[in-house]
């Protein structure tokens, strides 16, 4: 059960396709949301077409500004529960918010989307941070978002280690600095 509620912009996780029937029904509901909508150019067969898409795929923002807020926004049809890290519940600063609202709305800025870096297993990384940090490794096994199994073959032995995945980069960007 999480525990810490902060008021604030929350992240909800709702069914795919349904971003925009959830901010909808949010809004009828009186509670502050936002769904960042950016244009993308789809093709098909055919033809070439450029459509309105949601630029976080299954996410809705909230505005939580009472408890009874809190409860009411996930009782609404397609929300799957809030994003959370741990016990606490992620919360997105208002600078943020303001910052997509403002790429996405901006005259000139175009193509804006959302560049998902996930891990492959069999990928060779450099260890970026913490005590082992410069040394090569490679993608053994994917445990969540946040932990990686990694080799370091670089000390010539079969070590494996668990390491938060932000603690890994590409092996030129390491090279270059």
């Amino acid at each position: 059960m999480k525990t810490n509620l902060n008021l604030g912009w929350h992240v909800l996780y709702v069914k795919p396709r349904h971003e925009k029937k959830v901010y909808k029904q949010l809004l009828e509901r009186k509670i502050e949301a936002y769904l960042p909508l950016a244009q993308t150019e789809r093709k098909w067969s055919d033809r070439t077409k450029r459509v309105v898409l949601p630029l976080f795929k299954s996410y809705v923002f909230v505005n939580i500004k009472t408890a009874m807020d809190f409860h009411t926004a996930p009782s609404v049809n397609g929300v799957y529960a809030y994003i959370s890290f741990g016990k606490d519940y992620a919360v997105v600063r208002d600078e943020e918010i303001e910052k997509i609202k403002f790429l996405v709305s901006t005259e000139g800025i175009e193509d804006v989307k959302i560049e998902e870096g996930f891990l492959n297993i069999g990928e060779l990384k450099v260890i970026a941070n913490g005590p082992l940090s410069g040394l090569e490794c490679e993608v053994l096994q994917i445990k969540n978002k946040n932990l990686v199994n990694v080799r370091l073959g670089s000390l010539k032995q079969n070590i494996t280690a668990t390491v938060p995945s932000e603690f890994l980069s590409e092996l030129s960007e390491v090279a270059l600095n």
